[in-house]
């Protein structure tokens, strides 16, 4: 159980049933009367966010969250099927839910996932992962025309910017928080 003199940025909690991440945080204590906490939440299910005014008194719940290290089997339409390493237990996360994360997913990638009473809400990948080139257009050498990067398409069906070097079939280095091009990967 937390008070309110326990928030701060980042603290996990459960409002209402649901769970709220604190992303803003401010105290300040009046001349008279209780201190206040003003906070900005965010709703971890939903993304929804609002601002709202605690006094010193006010309890909280710790958010029942769990993260677990999952291995990324198969995607089938809008739906990614999971497989937990310890128990060998399914689950099933949406194509929403994923958000951006389904540029960088391969077959038998390790994730982390974050469950929420057994439900599934969020996915953490590893910060770098390697995708092979499956559509680049060719470099014209000599070419002048002022830019040093051209599109390239990856495996998993992305689009970034990369040197005019990069060729199909070259192996990339990408980090997953940017989705940007690091190097390119020798075999």
């Amino acid at each position: 159980m937390y008070t309110a003199s326990d928030l701060r940025k980042g603290l996990k909690v459960e409002i209402d049933g649901d769970p709220y991440i604190v992303t803003d945080f401010e105290f300040s204590k009046p001349g008279k009367g209780q201190a206040l906490y003003r906070t900005r939440l965010k709703n971890m299910l939903t993304g929804n966010a609002f601002e709202r005014t605690f006094r010193s008194n006010d309890k909280f719940q710790r958010a029942p969250l769990e993260e677990r290290t999952m291995q990324f089997l198969y995607s089938q339409g809008d739906e990614f099927h999971f497989m937990d390493n310890k128990t060998f237990e399914q689950i099933t996360i949406t194509k929403e839910q994923l958000g951006d994360s389904i540029n960088f997913l391969i077959d038998n990638m390790e994730v982390d996932i974050l469950l929420f009473k057994e439900r599934p809400i969020g996915v953490t990948l590893p910060n770098f992962v390697n995708l092979v080139v499956t559509k680049a257009d060719p470099w014209a050498k000599g070419d002048t025309s002022g830019t040093d990067t051209k599109p390239v398409t990856v495996q998993t069906g992305y689009t970034l910017q990369v040197p005019p070097f990069i060729e199909e079939g070259d192996k990339l280095q990408i980090d997953t928080r940017t989705g940007q091009y690091l190097t390119r990967v020798k075999e």
